[in-house]
């Protein structure tokens, strides 16, 4: 705090609810985190950006009250279990041009609020496509993993960040004490700050219809609802014997950056957390019905990805004209899987089985069905599925 207090020139970062969270967090990376000297460096560089963009947004939110008026009507949130296709799904959306996307380079740096007319200008850009390019040079990996851009959509999880209120914290470093913590937390005040930043972000910037993803959302639907009581969704399934390999590569090398841990107990740990996911998702969506909910399956946005957009938004009541249409085709024929390299894992390296991954989620594929079954031979993903 007192680093980014320094390097602001800022002192009020707003209510006190993020300091629970902020201080448990600090714990367990000191407790539990077994961290290197360049893990420590990235960590800390994390926590005090996050502090860095509190302080900014709050400044700028008290010198201009009405940015509290700024109305955030039905926006479109993805969600499902990670490595279903959201990052593909979020950048086919992205790409039509009636969406408004958080974008990575304002999540990264969300002060001071864009501009309509320097948007896709704004020097923020370059700077963010600089850091992208330094961390894919230091761990080469992650483009076959999680491939972004600065113009491109995010997830939304820096949101909840600034106030230390999510889960994704747990997929940079073994932190269990404060994962154990979150999953069970109050998540009123991440909500409202997630919609203050959206509220500041649109403030110059007009929105036509906000999407965000991010698969931590179906830990606390019921909070996000209470914020957003207009919200839809577009619920990705896909086989979890698929996903379940392919979350825990991901977690073992990013945690690699920070720690020299092998990733031991990975497995059992991830599949723990999304079971308890989908359960709250499937309960939160038996109470409020199915009117707010779309289905895509991984199947349908791999062969036809458009048809899973269009879809989608006749189901929601959202337009979908044959100009939109055409940008999100576009968009889906230029990006093809492999472009930026395999992701290769095996569920063994984890300790776990395709038959023991099916019957440990046989509650959500008999919910879903054919949607949450294995993908046909030969088919291939549109975009790069995340």
């Amino acid at each position: 705090m007192a680093a980014a207090v320094a390097g602001t020139g800022l002192t009020d970062f707003g209510a006190d609810s993020f300091r629970e969270g902020l201080k448990r967090l600090t714990d367990a990376l000191q407790t539990e985190g077994r961290l290197t000297p360049l893990g420590t460096q990235i960590m800390r560089m994390r926590l005090v950006g996050l502090l860095s963009s509190r302080l900014r947004i709050q400044d700028t939110c008290s010198r201009h009250p009405e940015i509290a008026d700024q109305e955030v009507t039905a926006p479109i949130f993805i969600i499902g279990l990670p490595r279903t296709g959201t990052t593909a799904l979020s950048n086919l959306l992205h790409a039509d041009p009636a969406i408004r996307s958080l974008r990575l380079w304002e999540s990264s740096s969300p002060v001071p609020p864009p501009e309509t007319a320097t948007e896709a200008t704004d020097p923020r850009i370059a700077e963010t496509a600089q850091g992208l390019q330094a961390m894919y040079d230091t761990f080469p990996r992650m483009r076959s993993l999680y491939f972004q851009t600065a113009t491109g959509p995010t997830e939304c999880q820096d949101l909840l960040g600034m106030e230390f209120r999510t889960s994704h914290f747990d997929g940079m470093a073994t932190v269990p004490s404060y994962t154990r913590w979150v999953l069970d937390c109050d998540m009123a005040a991440a909500y409202q700050w997630h919609l203050r930043t959206l509220q500041l972000l649109q403030w110059h910037c007009p929105p036509r219809q906000w999407h965000l993803k991010t698969p931590v959302h179906m830990l606390s639907l019921p909070a996000l609802r209470a914020v957003y009581p207009g919200a839809r969704f577009i619920w990705t399934h896909r086989d979890p014997a698929e996903v379940m390999g392919s979350v825990c590569s991901l977690i073992a090398y990013t945690r690699s950056w920070v720690s020299e841990e092998p990733p031991a107990g990975i497995g059992a740990e991830q599949t723990a957390i999304w079971k308890e996911a989908l359960r709250r998702a499937m309960r939160f969506r038996a109470e409020v019905g199915e009117e707010p909910f779309a289905d895509v399956s991984f199947q349908t946005l791999n062969t036809d990805p458009v048809r899973a957009v269009a879809d989608s938004f006749e189901k929601l009541g959202i337009p979908f004209d044959e100009v939109s249409r055409a940008a999100v085709q576009e968009w889906a024929s230029a990006h093809r899987p492999g472009q930026e390299g395999a992701h290769e894992f095996a569920l063994q390296e984890f300790d776990l089985t395709a038959e023991g991954v099916r019957r440990d989620f046989a509650f959500y594929r008999d919910r879903f069905g054919d949607q949450a079954t294995a993908r046909p031979s030969g088919s291939r993903p549109a975009g790069r599925p995340g």
